[in-house]
């Protein structure tokens, strides 16, 4: 083969990672699949999307927008994760924030891990790649370990992970029960939270604002330390592992207050957020040995890790959607028996019907794997071409 059709190639190959990447990187900011429950108790003019939240990689997010009605004026969308939680502890299941909460901490390191895969995967010669993979993973692991352990470590979150964990908190409840414009059914569960909701410690707005969303999260946590025995009280250290641990733990008992069940959950997650803090330390390591040589099998990782991120986004979204219809509470009102959300498509749950589907973010991801292994295969063809020549390109 020659030269100029090795670069040719090479040339190809890099500018559809460059773009794969930046799919991929979009899609971190966009909706990776919605999810909408839909009943007679709610009328399509009073609820045209049904209620509809949003999966993204740090947060879940409201998926209902204000209404256009002429009957009907709002200036505030209904907050559609409120009502899908409250609608759920009725038949016992967990508040969605209790789902993949290590995901959620670890999303934005896990994204950034494999941006630095791929820009190793095209960074032409072998000691470039290995410079490009210790300043990249030593960025990655330096944020990381800052944020994980560090002092108001979660302030170097995203945005939209503190605004979801304020959210959860439901302290940014300013909705009416008296509203009559509510079905009759939404009313009735937003009378049943009004007295637990009345007992929490009002705090400030829910914004965008960083400063705002920390002060938030401070004043929710040290007001639970407040309430227990001074020995069992915690210091406030803003790291992320501890507001996560705390967030967890209070998520799993808004409804279902058993300390027998919930403290196990808290231990294990803890223990998983501890694992997966090495492990990608691990694999970060693991992946510099492996831009030594593009002659090498273990090469080939740094490509095949960001192929697999809509497959790895679809097992983690089924397997914990399999977690919240197999663990549901005997406290909750209405008795059923475990079984399996819809992931793709539309069920039935008692009187709900609900609908599953991809979102942006998820045709992102699954463009950007797509540019991946084009990339991927016209990599291999040049170095299959250019025999052992080209193994230190």
């Amino acid at each position: 083969m020659d030269k100029a059709a090795s670069r040719k190639r090479g040339i190809v190959f890099r500018v559809l990672t460059v773009f794969a990447l930046v799919l991929l990187g979009a899609a971190y900011f966009q909706p990776g699949w919605w999810v909408s429950l839909t009943a007679p108790n709610y009328p399509e003019a009073t609820f045209p999307q049904g209620i509809r939240i949003l999966f993204h990689m740090d947060s879940v997010r409201n998926g209902c927008d204000i209404r256009a009605s002429q009957e009907v004026e709002e200036t505030e969308a209904l907050d559609c994760v409120h009502e899908m939680d409250t609608i759920n502890h009725y038949v016992g299941m967990y508040p969605i924030a209790s789902g993949g909460p290590v995901e959620k901490a670890f999303s934005p390191f896990l994204f950034a891990m494999i941006g630095v895969m791929a820009l190793a995967f095209i960074t032409p010669g072998r000691w470039p790649r290995v410079a490009v993979s210790l300043v990249g993973y030593g960025a990655v692991a330096a944020w990381m370990t800052m944020a994980v352990y560090g002092e108001d470590g979660v302030g170097l979150h995203t945005t939209g992970y503190l605004k979801g964990l304020v959210v959860s908190l439901g302290q940014d409840e300013t909705e009416d029960v008296s509203d009559q414009n509510l079905s009759p059914i939404v009313r009735m569960l937003k009378e049943s939270l009004a007295e637990s909701a009345a007992e929490e410690t009002e705090t400030l707005a829910v914004t965008d604002d960083r400063a705002a969303l920390m002060a938030n999260i401070k004043a929710n946590f040290e007001n639970d330390q407040a309430k227990l025995a001074a020995a069992e009280r915690e210091a406030w250290t803003g790291s992320l592992m501890q507001v996560f641990r705390w967030h967890y733990a209070k998520s799993l008992a808004r409804w279902f207050n058993e300390p027998e069940r919930n403290d196990p959950l808290v231990a294990t997650m803890t223990t998983v957020a501890k694992v997966l803090y090495w492990a990608v330390l691990a694999v970060m390591l693991f992946a510099t040995f492996a831009a030594l040589s593009a002659g090498r099998i273990f090469y080939w990782v740094l490509i095949l890790v960001p192929m697999a991120v809509p497959i790895g986004f679809l097992a983690e979204y089924a397997g914990w959607l399999w977690w919240y219809g197999h663990s549901l509470n005997a406290m909750g009102a209405f008795t059923l028996k475990p079984f399996m959300p819809t992931v793709f498509g539309d069920g039935k749950v008692a009187q709900f019907t609900t609908h599953s589907y991809p979102a942006i973010g998820f045709g992102l991801m699954v463009a950007a794997s797509a540019l991946f292994a084009l990339a991927a295969l016209i990599r291999r063809k040049q170095l299959k071409l250019a025999g052992d020549a080209a193994a230190a390109m």
